[in-house]
């Protein structure tokens, strides 16, 4: 049986540009052949269990000639498999998609192709540039600005700037000189505005704004690193009035959030709104503990208990996917009351039908078990189902009430990884993270084997709570505590600590 290949476009490198068809698509993938363009937020949508094919191409750097990509993609589909050729941008923009098209063709592969926004006027827009505007121009025009080595130009520079559109030209930062010459000999106006614009829709972006004249000699001094594109064009005048983006208070910052692999991270959302660039590494995989005699044996005496106590959502998740399993509904938790230990947890809790009866102030284990002792009274029976690796502040504290009965109870492993595709060792070393977020114990050790080797003094790490942060201290990091145990609290240290 002979499989499918599509043509998908990421986008700039921003992750909400993704499209929703490209991410749908991107997540049944038994094979993705990648750029080396492609965003780390989208590369980390990648699922695990899929074949991944680097065929990175930049600037006189190709990982694999552009004939060999063809037949890869040929060879795999042929194997059976679904195959997803994922491109920086947009795949029929200089992307070279109609080549990889006409082999598949010749060789009766199905194919679909999923567009991508394209570079050539999302990172204008991130710059504040709108490449048409009524008052200046009408037209956009986008070319390339690559040519073969030892070749000259084959652009008509003439017809161009009889246009009197915008000039979007991408791949070109290496060829800047003789483009904006090109221009000007053949009438452009020496003082028209112009911009060079790098990494845009990233932490990383930069503009740098003069006019054609100038322009070289300009990026020259402020120094530029590809990938970058040059607009040509009146609109470039707008930028610093329309810059929306560098107004977001965490623009040109790049943080770190490390999750459970398997919840969606809300964390990550709130810094992103806030303009961020976040990269999310999973640090740590939860799985449940099966078979689980210990659980088994409570669900079964669930009615005979005074107090649940749940520790985080991963928790909730768990003993409520047990219940299930054991053909238990929520009717043989009425007489129960239960305690969380956050605010996270309540909300995962409520979503599962019921209310908590109690939530410490201060969201850690200690806190929990003191605030529990008081509420509990001798003789009472307390079910905690949470991680095989839980600390025992909890049990302790609540151990300090006359014989009360404590069924401590494994339900979950918490193991460590990190991202195939992603360096985040380097990113460290290299400097380009401002701050790493932490929400748990866990995900310090888990982040921690995942960059193994890191000199950990490079690390500022924002921190949910006390445990957090020693598990951090332990290890050297330059540590920073939310003023409150909860995903706002944290959003908010962040962007203190940024705006210092």
């Amino acid at each position: 049986m002979i499989g499918k290949v599509w043509l998908v476009g990421a986008g700039p490198s921003d992750r909400g540009l993704f499209t929703l068809k490209g991410y749908e698509v991107l997540k049944k993938a038994e094979v993705v052949v990648y750029d080396a363009l492609v965003g780390q937020g989208i590369l980390n949508m990648i699922p695990a269990e899929a074949e991944k094919i680097n065929v990175g191409k930049r600037a006189n750097c190709h990982t694999m000639p552009q004939e060999e990509i063809s037949r890869t993609l040929v060879r795999k589909a042929q194997e059976g498999k679904r195959v997803v050729r994922l491109k920086g941008g947009d795949p029929f923009l200089f992307g070279r998609g109609g080549e990889e098209l006409e082999l598949l063709r010749a060789h009766k592969i199905p194919y679909e192709v999923v567009p991508g926004v394209t570079s050539a006027v999302a990172v204008p827009a991130y710059n504040g540039i709108p490449v048409t505007h009524r008052d200046y121009c009408s037209s956009v025009h986008i070319i390339t600005g690559h040519k073969r080595k030892g070749a000259g130009y084959d652009i008509d520079f003439e017809a161009l700037v009889r246009t009197g559109g915008t000039l979007v030209f991408l791949m070109g930062v290496a060829a800047l000189g003789e483009i904006c010459r090109g221009l000007m000999e053949h009438g452009m106006d020496r003082d028209m505005p112009a911009a060079v614009l790098q990494k845009g829709t990233t932490a990383a972006q930069k503009r740098i704004l003069a006019t054609v004249s100038v322009l070289q000699e300009e990026t020259e001094r402020q120094g530029v690193e590809t990938p970058a594109i040059i607009v040509v064009g009146k609109v470039c005048a707008l930028a610093e009035e329309f810059d929306w983006y560098g107004e977001l208070p965490l623009a040109g910052r790049k943080i770190l959030v490390t999750r459970p692999k398997e919840l969606i991270s809300s964390m990550a959302e709130r810094l992103r709104c806030q303009g961020a660039e976040v990269l999310e590494l999973p640090a740590i995989r939860t799985v449940p503990i099966l078979p689980n005699p210990a659980l088994k044996k409570a669900l079964e005496e669930i009615g005979s208990y005074d107090w649940i106590v749940l520790t985080s959502p991963t928790g909730v998740r768990v003993f409520f996917d047990a219940l299930k399993r054991e053909r238990r509904d929520i009717r043989s938790l009425a007489g129960a009351r239960f305690a969380v230990i956050g605010s996270g947890t309540e909300k995962a809790l409520e979503e599962r039908g019921i209310f908590a009866d109690l939530m410490p102030e201060v969201y850690d284990g200690q806190a929990l078990g003191e605030a529990l002792a008081e509420k509990c009274r001798p003789g009472e029976r307390v079910l905690i189902p949470r991680a095989s690796m839980g600390n025992g502040e909890l049990v302790a504290a609540l151990q300090k009430v006359e014989e009360v009965q404590i069924d401590d109870v494994a339900t979950y492993d918490t193991l460590y990884e990190g991202s195939p595709l992603v360096d985040e060792r380097a990113e460290f070393e290299n400097g380009n993270i401002d701050y790493a977020v932490f929400t748990s114990a866990s995900t310090v050790k888990g982040f921690a084997r995942a960059v193994e080797g890191l000199d950990f003094t490079k690390v500022r790490a924002v921190c949910i709570g006390k445990q957090t942060k020693a598990a951090a201290d332990a290890l050297g990091m330059e540590t920073y505590m939310a003023e409150k145990a909860s995903m706002d609290s944290v959003v908010e240290r962040v962007e203190e600590l940024c705006r210092r």
